[in-house]
Parts: structure tokens; sequence; C-alpha cells
């Protein structure tokens, strides 16, 4: 008992400094691959690379093959199952956050009193519980998000952000329409993870809406199966001013076209 209070008194306060500085810790990301697109010299190589991506997040594009990030699942299965070139790394970073709005749109969602008083309400859209349990460690104290001026709050009438993951089910969809309308304005909608993305690994079906966007308008997008508590700490922090989104593009729905995002 009193080694456990020692260590404790020893440690101190143990909170990652960012944003004000890069987090080095082992394990904090899953990382994504790295060196890609990258052109082949055979075809067939680059055919079984991208073959062995169950999501589709490799590519294959003549002899090039691409990486989308956002149907990356973590399974590492490109690292495991193929020789990787010297070319090939795996990447420990976590600043994913992606905008389907301009930056400057983005930017003029909240004013500067939001950048410090940011509330959230999650919602399980169908998820498995990963993505749910990587937004739990935001409340403790390693991640602290209280630090940064991001609160949870029970009830849509109070959020400023609504935080989607699942790639919303039938059963959540009014559900998830009902709780956004009850925002007040202004207010956004942060899709958690490849699921609340695009569908994940269940995709789009008759008990599956395929992703948030398809029912709700969505301001930014953090990819990941589950993405880790840092990459969800940089989109909020986008969100407001506070940092730079990894990059703002247009988003495909899934049933194709451009979402209405």
């Amino acid at each position: 008992m009193w080694e456990w209070v020692w260590e404790g008194i020893r440690q101190g306060i143990v909170t990652t400094g960012y944003p004000a500085r890069a987090e080095t810790a082992a394990g904090v990301s899953p990382g994504f691959p790295s060196g890609l697109p990258r052109t082949f010299t055979d075809p067939e190589e680059a055919e079984t690379l991208a073959a062995c991506c169950p999501s589709e997040a490799l590519v294959r594009e003549g002899r090039q093959v691409i990486f989308r990030d956002q149907r990356c699942i973590h399974c590492y299965r490109c690292l495991r199952r193929i020789a990787p070139p010297q070319e090939w790394r795996w990447q420990g970073n976590y600043e994913w956050a992606v905008s389907p709005r301009p930056r400057a749109e983005l930017a003029k969602k909240f004013d500067k009193s939001f950048r410090r008083s940011l509330h959230l309400r999650v919602i399980d859209a169908g998820a498995c519980g990963a993505c749910l349990s990587e937004i739990e460690q935001l409340n403790k104290p390693y991640y602290n998000m209280h630090r940064l001026g991001f609160f949870l709050t029970p009830t849509p009438r109070d959020a400023d952000l609504l935080l989607v993951a699942g790639p919303v089910t039938e059963h959540m969809r009014l559900p998830l329409l009902k709780a956004y309308e009850a925002m007040p304005a202004p207010k956004a909608v942060l899709a958690l993870g490849a699921c609340a993305i695009y569908g994940g690994v269940f995709g789009s079906s008759f008990a599956s809406l395929g992703g948030v966007s398809s029912l709700i308008p969505v301001d930014i997008l953090v990819p990941g199966c589950p993405p880790p508590p840092l990459a969800i700490l940089h989109a909020l922090l986008a969100l407001v001013g506070r940092a730079e989104p990894h990059r703002c593009e247009s988003i495909a729905s899934p049933q194709g076209g451009e979402s209405h995002v």
C-alpha cells in the first residue's frame, strides 16, 4: 500500500504536454503507414500490396499504391503479411483531423469565446466500444481534456459539438437526428473513427447507414479504428482554431458523389 503512495508522490501529476509539445511516449498512437503513394516497377507487387488490405485503405492505381487514411482500420496486414521494402515505414503520428469544409469556413463556425469552453455530447450510434473507450481516456489524468477547455455534457441542449462514434445503425438514426436538432447554434459534428466516416467494416446495409454524413452534416472527421485520444484532442483543437487540421477536402458520401457537409 505504502509503495503505491510513495510512487504517486514521486511521479506527481503525469499528464501529456500536448499540444504545447509533441507527445513522444510509446503506445499513444497506432500510427499509419508512410511512404505512400509509391510506384512499383512490377504491377503485380502493387496488386499484392493493395489486395492485402480488407478495408480498401490501400488502392492500386496502375503501378502505384495510394493510401486512404479514412478507411484504415489498423489491422497491420500490410505490415505483417508483406516483406516491407526499406521505404515502407510505420509512423506513429496522431494529428489526423480532416475537415470537409474550407479552413476559413471551419474557423468561422466558433468564435474565440469557444476556444476554452467547448461542450461535447457523445453519441454511440452503434459503435463496437473501441472508440468509446478512447473517448473515456480523455477524461482521465493523462490526457485531461478539461485543461484545454473541453467538457462532456449529458444533454444535446447544452452541447456545442456532437461527437458521434459508430456506423449509425437503423435503430440510432432517429435518436441521432433528434440530438442534432436539439443542439443550439452554432453547432458542429465530429465523426469519430472509420465506422462514423464511411461505415467501417459494417459498411452500408439494411441495418447501417454507413456513416454520419448520410444523415447530418459533418464538420470534422478523425480517421482510425479506433482513433487514439491525441487524435481526438487534435480534432477538437482544430475545430476551435487552436490547431490546423491535417487537411481540408471534400468527403465522398457512402452513396457516391459529394456529401452534404
